[in-house]
């Protein structure tokens, strides 16, 4: 399914230490991946080059500003990109998905278990999660493909412990995001400490926005999903 041997460099190139067993498991997610969505939509990345490229390796690129132990949620997992992947390359993170689709959420726990990692999941919309006992208990939460960064600070900052960091991961645009989230930013007590700029084996540009928790967000974050669509902070 994946060619191995590039997924390795990839992975050396960022820093990785990488086993043959993590590549294996990489390899059999993926097949499952684009074998159940065959029944059911998972993602819209359907050829196996895009697949190794814009969904394992791009969900590789955010491993290397985890630090080492940390609690993870991955908001949106969708198929399990990145959040599968993190699992399988940093045994020593604890990882939550959370995910509003259940079937999604099902698929990839059921497949975790079949692989033997542990992982839990959150079958919620991450402001709900975020309104309740997740509140506040994360050190990082990673997103992709999920909101515009205005909105997105919003569904996961108040996930965060104090200190705690978003990784958020965006395409070309991130610096016009990032000076569209000033008033996001200071509204949810949030600064951007860092973007990471990467460019995927075929060309394609991606950046990695960190965005630090500086103190705890205000009790009236994050507001009704409906709310953060219609007028983002």
């Amino acid at each position: 399914m994946i060619n191995k041997e590039k997924v390795a460099a990839w992975a050396e190139s960022l820093g990785l230490k990488v086993s043959e067993k993590m590549l294996n498991d990489l390899d059999a997610y993926a097949e499952e991946v684009v074998r159940t969505n065959e029944m059911f939509n998972l993602t819209a990345i359907r050829d196996p080059d895009d697949m190794e490229i814009k969904n394992i390796m791009d969900s590789m690129s955010v491993i290397p500003f985890i630090p080492e132990g940390a609690k993870v949620a991955d908001v949106g997992t969708g198929a399990g990109f990145p959040g599968m992947v993190i699992r399988i390359m940093r045994p020593d993170i604890s990882l939550t998905l959370i995910e509003a689709t259940d079937k999604k959420l099902r698929f990839v726990l059921k497949t975790a278990e079949r692989m033997e990692y542990t992982v839990s999941g959150c079958h919620l919309r991450s402001e709900d999660a975020a309104r309740g006992d997740m509140r506040g208990s994360f050190d990082v939460v990673t997103a992709r493909a999920v909101a515009a960064l205005p909105s997105l600070l919003e569904y996961t900052l108040p996930l965060l412990r104090k200190g705690g960091k978003l990784l958020a991961m965006k395409g070309p645009s991130a610096q016009e995001e990032i000076e569209a989230s000033v008033n996001a930013l200071k509204e949810l007590n949030g600064k951007v400490e860092a973007v990471h700029s990467i460019t995927l084996p075929g060309g394609d540009s991606r950046a990695i926005i960190e965005a630090v928790l500086e103190r705890d967000c205000p009790s009236r974050y994050p507001r009704a999903s409906k709310n953060i669509r219609k007028d983002p902070l």
